[in-house]
């Protein structure tokens, strides 16, 4: 009910995209560790806002998304294994002040001197669950029908074009 009255589509027509989108559709096209929908622009995000290198985006996004229909196709379980999230809470880039600020905001900020290592663990911790948050997100919008209209809705119109043409 929940995925039908919030997300605006069903158990099957998810649990049906992902396996023509993330797995097969990834398949066909040769890729080598994204069977997901969009994983590399959720943690590219991420990483510039908390002053990760950029490029560790590539092996941080191997993201293989599953979905299964639960409790009688009722509900949704979804996931994603992220087996190499490379993030750091010191040094680099996590010293500019609006980085510092948002790994402040995320309570990772720094070493933890009582646990070495558990605020690197939290970061990349909130890298998946962002990851999975952007999937269901993403999946639905497809699956309902809303992303091409919303693109629509919220794109430049043929006149705004011609305007910046002239």
């Amino acid at each position: 009910m929940h995925v039908t009255k919030v997300l605006k589509t069903t158990v099957p027509a998810l649990v049906e995209l992902n396996v023509l989108k993330n797995l097969t559709g990834s398949a066909v096209a040769g890729d080598l560790g994204g069977f997901n929908a969009h994983a590399a622009n959720i943690i590219s995000a991420i990483y510039i806002a908390t002053g990760q290198d950029p490029a560790q985006k590539i092996e941080s996004s191997h993201c293989i998304t599953m979905t299964e229909a639960v409790n009688n196709g009722n509900d949704l379980h979804i996931s994603v294994t992220m087996p190499s999230i490379e993030v750091g809470t010191v040094g680099g880039g996590t010293q500019l002040a609006s980085q510092s600020a948002c790994l402040n905001l995320l309570g990772v900020k720094g070493a933890n001197k009582e646990s070495p290592g558990s605020n690197s663990q939290l970061l990349a911790t909130v890298v998946a669950g962002s990851v999975l948050a952007g999937e269901l997100s993403l999946m639905s919008a497809i699956a309902a029908g809303q992303l091409v209209k919303s693109h629509m809705k919220y794109n430049r119109s043929s006149r705004d074009v011609t305007k910046i043409g002239s």
